[in-house]
């Protein structure tokens, strides 16, 4: 295949630990890359935008997408114990009162497509019966800095603050992984890999291949993205890089499994029926080949 694709993820780690050796040219039979890092608010604007060939995006962003782009059966982020964390200031917690502080009060969030807001709008409908107050969208990295200064009265972050919220002083509100689980008994689905439907069955499948190669390839030579992932990582240290990836590249980021898919199906089903995002038409998450 002659053809160099186009494929924009973000520098999280477990992006970078999953498609270096595909982006690098170390998988011979995959198509050639050209590789854009952006957070994932960019991305879900590309792909609405459909202007790359392959993108990491939101699960939540996917059924504005579908018309255009396959869900690949494998490359994305699903798990258990990997859910969004509404993030407050110590102060907050005093009084002991629980998630109905919120009500009327500011929430940083990656972006208003984003899976953690989805899981945390599904949430919060249960747990702040007064509505929270204004949603304000800012880059990951500055959501934990906003919520410590007192920018924003709360922080809904994901990934490595998991591991290092505590460094900045902050309190973990909820859990929406934890919300989800208990509820549906599935992982929880945060991240996709999607491709344009106009490369083709045969393309599809191979990009799908070379995903799912990458992926086994990162697993069997762990130090060969090392310095790539540290590249993107910026001042994350080595101990949280790991536990990044040791807890977002699993099982589901080889292959979905009949469990992964379901539990992507449950999602849009329920914020569908919330109506929070457009239902998915039966098949619209078939791959070819996979059912």
């Amino acid at each position: 295949m002659a053809q160099r694709l186009t494929i924009a993820h973000s520098p999280c780690p477990n992006d970078t630990f999953a498609f270096h050796a595909w982006s690098h040219g170390l998988l011979p039979e995959a198509p050639d890359l050209v590789v854009t890092i952006a957070d994932i608010d960019v991305t879900n604007d590309l792909a609405e935008r459909g202007a790359a060939d392959l993108l990491k995006i939101s699960y939540a962003a996917l059924p504005y997408v579908l018309d255009e782009y396959a869900l690949l059966p494998c490359g994305g982020a699903l798990g258990h114990g990997c859910g969004p964390l509404v993030l407050t200031r110590p102060e907050d917690t005093a009084a002991g009162r629980g998630p109905e502080r919120l009500a009327g009060r500011s929430v940083a969030v990656p972006s208003v497509r984003s899976t953690a807001y989805l899981l945390f709008r599904l949430w919060a409908a249960r747990a702040v019966p007064g509505g929270v107050g204004e949603i304000v969208v800012m880059p990951f990295h500055e959501i934990m800095p906003a919520v410590r200064d007192g920018a924003v009265d709360a922080g809904l972050v994901i990934h490595e603050a998991r591991f290092t919220y505590q460094q900045y002083g902050l309190h973990r509100l909820a859990d929406m992984g934890e919300e989800w689980e208990a509820v549906t008994g599935r992982p929880i689905p945060l991240g996709a890999i999607v491709a344009r439907r106009d490369l083709g069955e045969d393309q599809l499948r191979a990009v799908a291949r070379a995903a799912a190669d990458s992926v086994r390839f990162a697993w069997d030579n762990p130090s060969a993205s090392r310095p790539y992932v540290r590249e993107h990582a910026q001042e994350m240290a080595s101990d949280v890089i790991d536990q990044h990836i040791g807890l977002y590249v699993n099982d589901y980021t080889a292959a979905l499994g009949e469990d992964g898919y379901a539990a992507v199906r449950e999602l849009l089903d329920r914020a569908a029926t919330e109506g929070l995002v457009p239902p998915v038409a039966p098949g619209a998450l078939d791959f070819p080949g996979v059912r």
